[in-house]
């Protein structure tokens, strides 16, 4: 067992254990900043007396920012190194973290969405850079469980971004639910607005500091080439040669509904949670962080399930697991939205265990045999974190029309993350039909 599991992390003798661990980290690090920024969406609502969809543009911002630098990314990576890719991260990371103080002194919203803009695009850089890093620390027939195992930290920094969001964030903000604040005048409002604000960006500048302390490590640490050698760009031929390969373009476009539906199911629970509570009689406020107490047990299953699934796939082919867990996940989205009681908050938790192993096996699956070309493929499979930028905010439109035929909208909206796992099994089976 033990010489099974060394040799994941080395190749043609050589040992990547301590890169490995470094680059996991950064795993982590992305994981915390996607998940204290879910419940912002129902946090600068409140404070900006906004709709739903206005919120949502929160995900706009930070998936837009995922979006804009995936393939420059990718360019810069072949240029350079995997290693340079995460130093320019981390550094962007950090700066849109330090952006939110300015973006506070002007009480504002939208200079926030530069912040999240600025800060995403960093963790473009660190996404493009780190995942075909990990892939390439070892063989290709343990890449997908080297991922996975890798992956396995994101969670771990997602939980603690989602703890962060409610103790040190939602909990501090000033109790006034959203009908009282949009009863106040000017002065008042400006007041707790302001109050608000500076409970929300506290966390944001303690991350930047840790995120720079990460920069100095890893650029004081050697990092392995893995044959990375500088070479001229050639963008149109190699999107051409990629885009040709059906597993490749069907990965992204999975990837596309994947990335949507994640980002849908832990940014509305918060929502979901809140209608739910407050019609059995809760304050918004305590309903709010009751739901985030649901988010973070969602993300605690996640985290034990991508440790069992990626046990799992030792014996089971990736694309027949997939296919599996997606039918689960759709399953448990119509229970979501169908069920008006605690038994529908169950099933949207339930989902989180099914969406574990989804991201690195489509990335895993996408890439294999592309070879110096998972430079840019990788860029592709980040692009497609746009659906996390489009999806939402579709989501939130649903939603801000309060009921629907006798329904609470926030239930049927989650019908959008059902279609998302329509795709994601049509994907496994087509990955389990053609032995890709």
């Amino acid at each position: 067992m033990k010489n099974h599991n060394i040799s994941i992390l080395s190749k043609d003798g050589v040992s990547y254990l301590v890169p490995f661990i470094l680059i996991s980290t950064c795993f982590a690090l992305w994981g915390f900043a996607n998940d204290i920024t879910n419940p912002m969406v129902k946090a600068f609502s409140k404070i900006f007396c906004m709709s739903a969809t206005d919120g949502a543009l929160v995900q706009v911002a930070f998936y837009g920012g995922y979006f804009a630098m995936a393939f420059p990314a990718a360019m810069f990576i072949r240029r350079y190194s995997y290693k340079a890719g995460v130093l320019l991260g981390l550094g962007l990371y950090a700066l849109g973290s330090f952006l939110f103080f300015p973006a506070k002194m002007t009480g504002e919203y939208y200079p926030f969405l530069i912040a999240y803009f600025i800060l995403t695009c960093g963790l473009s850089f660190l996404e493009t850079s780190c995942n075909p890093y990990i892939l390439s620390m070892g063989t290709e027939e343990t890449a997908t469980r080297r991922l996975n195992l890798a992956q396995s930290f994101n969670p771990m920094g997602s939980l603690i971004g989602m703890y962060v969001a409610m103790n040190f964030i939602q909990a501090k903000l000033h109790p006034m639910d959203t009908v009282e604040r949009a009863l106040l005048d000017d002065r008042e409002f400006a007041a707790i607005r302001d109050y608000d604000l500076s409970v929300l960006i506290a966390p944001y500048l303690v991350i930047g500091l840790v995120i720079l302390a990460m920069l100095l490590l890893i650029m004081c640490v050697k990092m392995p080439k893995n044959g990375e050698e500088e070479c001229s760009v050639r963008f149109i031929p190699t999107l051409k040669r990629i885009f040709s390969i059906a597993r490749y373009r069907e990965g992204v476009l999975t990837q596309f509904f994947y990335v949507g539906a994640q980002i849908m199911c832990w940014t509305f629970i918060i929502q979901y949670g809140t209608r739910l509570f407050m019609s059995q009689g809760m304050d918004e406020k305590s309903a709010e962080v009751l739901s985030q107490q649901y988010n973070i047990v969602a993300m605690v299953i996640f985290c034990i399930s991508r440790f069992v699934c990626t046990f799992i796939l030792r014996y089971l082919n990736a694309g027949k697991l997939l296919m599996i867990l997606a039918f689960l996940g759709g399953f448990f989205t119509l229970c979501t939205m169908f069920l008006q009681n605690i038994y529908g908050m169950y099933a949207l938790v339930a989902i989180s265990a099914c969406m574990s192993l989804m991201f690195p096996t489509i990335y895993g699956i996408s890439l294999k045999g592309l070879g110096d070309d998972a430079k840019f493929g990788a860029g592709g499979l980040i692009m497609a974190i746009l659906g996390g930028s489009v999806l939402p905010p579709l989501q939130a439109l649903i939603i801000d029309r309060g009921e629907i035929a006798g329904l609470p909208a926030v239930n049927l909206s989650f019908v959008l993350p059902l279609v998302c796992f329509i795709v994601i099994v049509v994907f496994g089976y087509r990955v389990v039909k053609n032995n890709w």
